[in-house]
């Protein structure tokens, strides 16, 4: 009856274990799928950015009598070739945005005219969704560093050398906790 008792325990323990480690790896897996949709939709509001600035090169060309196309948003056809992550990507339409806007000091004639004017006013909503789309992705790298550093789904991060995320500013969680106690 004592053995039958022993290995009874037993099984009910690793069952638990099994249970938490499955629970846990959910969590994870979770996680990644969400990760991978915020990043999906980052990439599609991004894109849609660029296909906007590039639309605008000739819209500027054209009302400016710019004539060479590397003169205006020079940024943009610098960034037709190259390979860069959401991160820098976001980074330099961002700083073409504002070379996009200065065209309209410069350049009167963009004030009034109408397709300028559509693309400016359809940037300016890609800003409010690029700023949900990183809003929900840090939301969910919160959850995901969390895991990583909890326990006991921190056991299963070591095993699976799941790693912390940077927010999609570039920061990571000990930035926070540095700021926080900074005097």
């Amino acid at each position: 009856m004592n053995v039958l008792m022993f290995f009874l325990v037993i099984c009910v323990i690793i069952c638990s274990i099994l249970i938490l480690f499955i629970h846990c790896y959910n969590k994870f897996q979770n996680c990644f799928i969400r990760l991978n949709e915020a990043e999906a939709n980052i990439d599609s509001v991004l894109r849609k950015r660029f296909d906007l600035l590039n639309k605008s090169i000739h819209v500027i060309q054209t009302n400016t009598k710019i004539e060479k196309e590397d003169e205006v948003l020079s940024e943009i056809v610098k960034l037709r070739s190259r390979k860069l992550s959401n991160f820098e990507l976001d980074r330099k339409l961002y700083d073409s945005i504002n070379e996009f806007l200065s065209y309209k000091e410069k350049y009167a004639v963009l004030k009034t005219c109408e397709s300028y004017l559509k693309i400016e006013i359809s940037l300016n909503e890609t800003e409010a969704e690029v700023y949900a789309c990183r809003q929900y992705y840090n939301d969910i790298v919160t959850t995901y560093n969390q895991l990583v550093r909890s326990f006991p789904s921190n056991i299963l991060a070591f095993l699976f050398h799941y790693k912390e995320r940077t927010y999609y500013d570039g920061k990571d969680m000990n930035d926070d906790i540095k700021n926080d106690f900074k005097l």
